[in-house]
């Protein structure tokens, strides 16, 4: 319990800038001079794919949409407005602020963060919403 005048305890990124933010494929090569921290955003993992080609920092299983919300979505174009809205509730929950705390915490250091997905059409992917959200945090 904090007492009247404790300041609260600053956020994992406070202490240091932002990193830039880019999504990609998990399955295009990886880019060293590029990606800065590698993290895969993805609840399951991509199909025909070895850890070892990955090339990951992390794996932040955390931030991902909750199984439920993927198969009501289904990459489904005219869903994404909705699947956005109720994946951004899920990002605010406390297991959803945890995730994203943690993701941040995989970035540490990194002036650049790579958001990996196995999804085919980036525009469609829940990274679009996890890049915005991101990119809000203060």
């Amino acid at each position: 319990m904090r007492e009247s005048g404790d300041r609260p305890h600053p956020g994992p990124m406070a202490a240091q800038k932002k990193p830039t933010i880019r999504v990609r494929r998990v399955y295009e090569a990886p880019e060293p001079a590029a990606d800065g921290a590698r993290v895969l955003v993805d609840r399951l993992w991509p199909r025909g794919l070895r850890k070892e080609e990955a090339a990951l920092d992390a794996w932040c299983k955390q931030v991902a949409p909750s199984a439920e919300l993927r198969k009501w979505y289904g990459h489904t174009p005219e869903r994404f407005a909705g699947f956005a809205e109720r994946y951004r509730a899920e990002l605010a929950t406390p297991a959803g602020a945890e995730g994203l705390d943690e993701l941040l915490r995989a970035a540490s250091g990194a002036r650049v963060l790579t958001l990996l997905t196995a999804s085919k059409d980036l525009s469609l992917a829940h990274t679009r919403v996890l890049e915005e959200v991101l990119g809000e945090r203060g």
